[in-house]
């Protein structure tokens, strides 16, 4: 049984999304990932902007970078600032930014000063990452509390309208699929067994950590239902009371009049 739910906990584990989509110079976009406590989170990013003379997505230059914001589960800020190319503790992620090219009619890579600004909140609403990037780059950082982690961004153009459509491309790695295992190999000097155990012990953990996870999902719907069971009965105790002084009161109110016109 252990074996089992190991396995299917090992399935159901977010190893990496990778994804594009398209936003206004002037949006924002937001994403939801469930994520364990203590877990190393590593975002790719690159932007591209639309060029209207090639009508395609072309990269940004150097100059318009991204703003990345993180927020704990205690909603407090952990970090806020601008960068070109930043490699934050235990949480990363790669993004790329294009623009609409309306003489290409496609994305092409941003060809002036636009990067992304990326914020992320922990489940209580608490800034854990804001920081600005260039228009390709990484973050990282490293949950610590356990629960839904929003991650939004946003170009740090000035213009105040959406005067272009960017193309953001966004991969998100997590656990230890968030590990740069060929650089630990060259660092750490290990071969190739001593990897492979390092990466079967990386993978138990975060087995270990998601478990924990859902067994904390599963003791607060738990409680959510005690407490809304809980809720129901009082309401009904209290309905029940109303109606049994109010029938009270109207026993009482027709006895009155019944005895002031003397019928009884």
């Amino acid at each position: 049984m252990a074996f089992l739910t190991a396995l299917v906990t090992l399935c159901l584990l977010q190893s990496s999304a990778a994804l594009y989509f398209h936003i206004g110079e002037t949006e924002r976009k937001c994403f939801i990932e469930e994520i364990p406590d203590e877990t190393m989170v590593v975002g790719k990013y690159k932007v591209e902007m639309f060029d209207n003379s090639v009508m395609a997505y072309v990269p940004t230059v150097y100059g318009l970078g991204m703003h990345v914001e993180c927020r704990d589960p205690d909603d407090q800020n952990i970090l806020s600032r601008y960068l070109a190319n930043v490699y934050l503790t235990n949480f990363s992620g790669n993004y790329k930014v294009q623009a609409y090219d309306h003489n290409v009619k496609d994305y092409m890579p941003v060809s002036r000063d636009i990067g992304m600004h990326v914020d992320i909140a922990d489940p209580d609403e608490k800034t854990i990452l804001s920081r600005t990037y260039a228009a390709e780059g990484r973050f990282t950082f490293t949950s610590h509390t356990a629960g839904e982690h929003v991650i939004c961004l946003n170009s740090n153009s000035s213009a105040w309208f959406n005067s272009g459509q960017l193309r953001v491309h966004l991969d998100i790695s997590v656990g230890e699929h968030a590990v740069d295992y060929q650089q630990v190999q060259a660092k750490d000097k290990l071969t190739e067994l001593q990897l492979r155990v390092r990466q079967l012990l990386d993978q138990v953990e975060q087995i270990t950590k998601e478990q924990n996870y859902q067994r904390y999902r599963e003791e607060r719907f738990r409680q959510t239902s005690e407490s809304t069971n809980q809720r129901v009965l009082w309401w009904s105790i209290a309905q029940t009371l109303i109606l049994l002084i109010t029938g009270f009161w109207q026993m009482q109110h027709l006895k009155s009049f019944f005895e002031a016109k003397k019928l009884v």
